[in-house]
């Protein structure tokens, strides 16, 4: 259960700034196993409509061809599935960013749309706090946690992912995910560790690397 450690840390951690991110679909959503006959199948596409099962990966027609992982209906718009969990700490003046809204394409990461169409508010939001580290964590680790921490680090920011506050689909994928964080200097804790290092006590060098690379490509940009 991620409530108990996530709760824990709004409750011991000054975060500068608190964001709660929920999926928010329409009932058409084109990642609904049960929607798959709603679109037309591309003829590369690996799995027969009447055959595919949830978390199979389906080929859309398009135009362009669109790679779809098929998932049960959640999180439908103005329906207690899209609800935050009810034991959640919601803390005040926090924002809330609301994602997947487009029947037409998935939207893993908080910051934009998985084919890159759109951006949510969230991009935004962070530059007017003049904000440089991002804790994230939550559901599910391999796929919206994982996006959102792979656009923060694509982005600039430092990113840091809490593991015993998230929790993940595929063991596979959650060590990809894993590769991904690492490579791109970012770094992986547990939630005990977090208030330190808000606090500057425990200043990891992944972090301090990736800062500095991102002051030396700002620099060759000028």
């Amino acid at each position: 259960m991620v409530i108990e450690p996530i709760n824990r840390l709004l409750d011991t951690v000054p975060f500068d700034a608190v964001f709660y991110s929920l999926d928010w679909h329409p009932p058409d959503h084109v990642s609904f196993i049960d929607n798959v006959h709603m679109r037309e199948l591309h003829p590369s596409n690996p799995v027969p409509a009447d055959k595919a099962q949830a978390y199979d990966t389906v080929v859309f027609a398009g135009p362009p061809p669109m790679k779809q992982r098929l998932w049960p209906r959640h999180c439908v718009q103005d329906t207690w599935g899209a609800e935050l969990h009810k034991d959640l700490k919601i803390m005040d003046g926090a924002v809330k960013i609301y994602k997947g809204t487009n029947p037409e394409v998935d939207s893993y990461s908080v910051f934009w749309d998985n084919k890159k169409l759109t951006d949510t508010s969230l991009g935004n939001q962070l530059r007017l706090r003049g904000a440089t580290d991002i804790y994230i964590c939550g559901l599910a680790y391999d796929v919206c946690v994982g996006a959102t921490i792979a656009d923060a680090l694509a982005i600039g920011y430092r990113s840091i992912l809490i593991e015993d506050a998230s929790r993940g689909v595929d063991l596979a994928d959650i060590e990809k995910t894993k590769a991904t964080i690492v490579n791109n200097n970012g770094v992986i804790v547990n939630s005990d560790e977090v208030l330190a290092m808000v606090e500057g006590r425990d200043r990891r060098p992944e972090l301090g690397y990736k800062l500095a690379m991102e002051l030396k490509n700002a620099m060759e940009d000028k």
